[in-house]
């Protein structure tokens, strides 16, 4: 069958279209347009249907896995696509890998160096018990989270575009920095002794829970990615739909109830809105998708990310 490729302007973007078998796969079809257009690989591709002018539903994407002729009407041997260059694409665990460095490396300078001398404190600094604490504490986090990419993780789509990359880095750098500035300071004054171990002590068995919390959702992924959605269950996910963000936030209370500061504060609330809002749209496509219609389970009552709040 031939396959015409037009961007969404209309524009032919392969010419004279790609004559393809009618048992391909739409990533076969993907291949045959990287190896007419050689900018164009295959994660930077996104193929849709045409929709009719003036219609407000979303385009349907065509599904690498599946046959290309399920996507004609009848027996056409022709079909329209919509191509869409998703710019330059990294894999996520490049991603990942990239965003937690930073802080990794970030915090233990403003800890081990002398930097507050650029910053007019020519005075030797006294280093209190809890700066010692939090920055083991931070490498651990942030260490898990990169060995957490490389060895737990299982993503549901291979790349990211990227400036993602760009954006995520200077989110969690600057954070970094902005933090490592303030419970390092040769000014800074510790809580006490009895709250620095609350909060750590706390944060630490947030850690562990979350560490296991990525294992579960580990488990409901096949190593290629796929199988589709599944209702997680076990451990805290029991209880609350992305126990993983849960124990993620919490961790970092538990970090900011020993150190105080309002640097560690304010990354905790925007961590928390930003987890909350992937959170709620993961609640609302899994009560979706699990209705309980047609043979399909129903989503068992569950908080969404912060119980008893949210």
């Amino acid at each position: 069958m031939k396959v015409t490729i037009v961007s969404r302007s209309g524009r032919e973007v392969v010419k004279g279209g790609i004559v393809i078998n009618d048992s391909a796969l739409v990533s076969d079809l993907q291949k045959e347009i990287h190896a007419r257009v050689k900018k164009y690989y295959p994660s930077r591709q996104r193929l849709t249907l045409p929709l009719a002018t003036g219609s407000r539903e979303r385009p349907s994407v065509l599904n690498p896995k599946k046959c290309i002729k399920e996507y004609a009407e009848g027996n056409a041997e022709d079909l329209t696509v919509v191509f869409k260059d998703l710019g330059p694409q990294v894999s996520y665990s490049t991603l990942f890998f990239w965003e937690y460095l930073g802080p990794l490396i970030i915090y233990p300078i403003f800890y081990y160096f002398p930097v507050y001398k650029f910053f007019g404190y020519e005075d030797e600094r006294s280093i209190r018990p809890v700066q010692t604490y939090a920055v083991y504490y931070w490498c651990f986090h942030y260490f898990k989270r990169i060995m957490e990419t490389f060895f737990v993780h299982r993503f549901s789509h291979a790349t990211s575009p990227l400036s993602n990359v760009f954006r995520n880095c200077c989110y969690y750098w600057s954070f970094g920095s902005y933090i490592a500035y303030y419970v390092n300071h040769p000014l800074y004054t510790p809580v006490c002794d009895l709250q620095v171990k609350i909060g750590f002590g706390f944060g630490l068995l947030c850690q562990v829970s979350n560490l296991y919390c990525h294992i579960l959702l580990r488990r409901l992924r096949s190593p290629d990615s796929s199988g589709g959605y599944q209702i997680p269950s076990g451990f805290l996910f029991n209880i609350v739909t992305c126990a993983n963000y849960t124990t993620e936030i919490y961790q970092w209370l538990g970090f900011n109830i020993a150190t105080q500061t309002v640097a560690g504060y304010s990354f905790l609330v925007v961590a928390a809105l930003i987890m909350t809002n992937w959170a709620l749209a993961k609640h609302r496509r899994l009560k979706k998708l699990f209705d309980g219609k047609e043979g399909r389970p129903k989503y068992p009552r569950r908080w969404v990310i912060l119980p008893p709040f949210i």
